[in-house]
């Protein structure tokens, strides 16, 4: 805890030197973190390689290409974001001017997780240098390569007073969180989330929490089967489904079922072989515990694809699930792998109404032609963003910003959001004497 406590007042003091606050220097800062990406590229590779097996097409498409890209976004338009904004002033105060003054907020907590180590260590760590803040990094503990290269990789560009990474175990995270930071960015489950926040409040330190939920995915009588069935299985089974937005369950019309579950089991054969278990390139479950856990939920229903797991190799094959109902073990909880509850309906309201009394979800997928049923389910059902006749694509764009509602979270990141998320807005009202 001492060391905690040294490394936070020492960001603090060096933050309040106002280097940071340099238009400059944060630009160079982005510079020399890009650089340092390129240089550990294949160790970043081999590093999502042994923790969770991903492939090296999928780890830099999945991972280091939309980091650089939330790089090389916020170099294109730091100096616009960080400039002082000018908005019009009530008429009653006619020699007024009116600015918006974006300030950082000083040394701020990164806690990563384990699902995508790399993606959503840095990916929140460019909102926090744009905007002008000291930060520190904790990543999981449950994928200790991309941990260390991590640590490796800011410790070589950066001085720890500026920008840090703390490795350990659960007690590293508590020992933070007793710190006073300015700003807490925390991605993870729900159930730790209520603890980040409970620690924050102790400070009344402001926080985004990045975290989950069960994400359905609509597939109507209109939809392009051929179409759903590709970005649902893409959807779904990257990073062997433990992807906060990954289609959680599947609704699919009476009069498409059979259709679409035939469609499924021949592009997940296209994408992953004829034998997923001998597909050297599909990812592996993070650990023994989380693999145990989807075992209980693999028997959880009829496997209609599927179904087939491996201990030795941490390894489920994508597995749609038949005959579940909503009070089944496998819809109480998020299920981040590679399981896919299916139920059929042919008036939707009802499964609306279900998801509805649910917690919100991060995302929700919806294919359909049909935009009255379209903006019925927008209108409908709260939820954190999501895709009509696609799935996982909002959360790649610069301009929409990814973030919950309710218990999947709150706040919300990407492109110039995640500026805005590390700093404070300060209001100024000038008046000429």
């Amino acid at each position: 805890m001492e060391q905690e406590k040294q490394l936070v007042a020492a960001q603090r003091t060096f933050f309040y030197t106002g280097q940071t606050k340099s238009i400059e220097y944060r630009i160079r800062a982005l510079q020399d973190l890009r650089q340092g990406i390129e240089k550990y590229q294949q160790r970043i590779l081999d590093a999502l390689r042994a923790d969770l097996n991903k492939s090296e097409t999928e780890a830099y498409g999945s991972e280091i290409r939309i980091v650089l890209g939330e790089l090389d976004f916020a170099l294109e338009h730091l100096e616009e974001w960080a400039a002082p904004k000018p908005v019009p002033t009530n008429s009653a105060i006619p020699d007024g001017t009116s600015l918006i003054y974006p300030e950082p907020y000083g040394v701020a907590l990164i806690i990563a997780p384990w699902n995508y180590p790399f993606q959503l260590a840095f990916g929140p760590l460019i909102g926090a240098i744009a905007a002008g803040n000291c930060a520190i990094i904790k990543p999981s503990e449950l994928t200790p390569a991309v941990s260390r290269l991590t640590y490796d990789l800011v410790h070589e560009i950066f001085p720890s007073e500026y920008l840090t990474v703390m490795e350990g175990e659960v007690e590293t995270s508590t020992a933070l969180l007793k710190e006073k930071f300015d700003y807490i960015f925390f991605t993870g489950s729900t159930g730790v989330g209520r603890i980040v926040m409970k620690a924050a409040a102790e400070h009344l330190t402001p926080v985004t929490l990045e975290l989950g939920g069960k994400s359905p995915v609509i597939v109507h009588q209109d939809a392009d089967l051929k179409l759903a069935a590709q970005r649902i299985v893409r959807g779904k089974f990257l990073n062997a489904g433990q992807t906060c937005v990954a289609p959680d369950y599947l609704l699919v019309h009476e009069d498409v079922h059979d259709k679409l579950l035939e469609l499924i089991a021949a592009e997940i054969q296209d994408k992953f072989g004829d034998d997923v278990m001998k597909n050297a390139d599909f990812p592996h479950i993070v650990n023994a515990r989380n693999f145990d856990r989807l075992s209980v939920l693999l028997q959880d229903g009829k496997a209609m694809i599927g179904g087939r797991s491996e201990r030795d190799q941490l390894l489920i094959e994508p597995t749609v699930l038949g005959e579940v109902g909503w009070k089944s073990p496998v819809m109480q909880e998020e299920i981040f792998g590679p399981i896919l509850p299916v139920f059929r309906y042919t008036d939707l309201d009802p499964m609306l109404d279900e998801i509805v009394r649910r917690p919100k979800p991060l995302a929700l997928y919806l294919f359909t032609q049909d935009e009255d049923l379209q903006n019925q389910v927008l209108n409908q059902v709260s939820f954190g963003g999501g895709c009509i006749n696609d799935t996982l694509s909002h959360m790649t764009s610069h301009y929409l910003p990814f973030g919950g509602v309710g218990e999947s979270g709150m706040g919300s990141y990407h492109g110039q959001q995640s500026f805005d998320v590390f700093s404070h807005h300060k209001s100024i009202l000038k008046r000429s004497e």
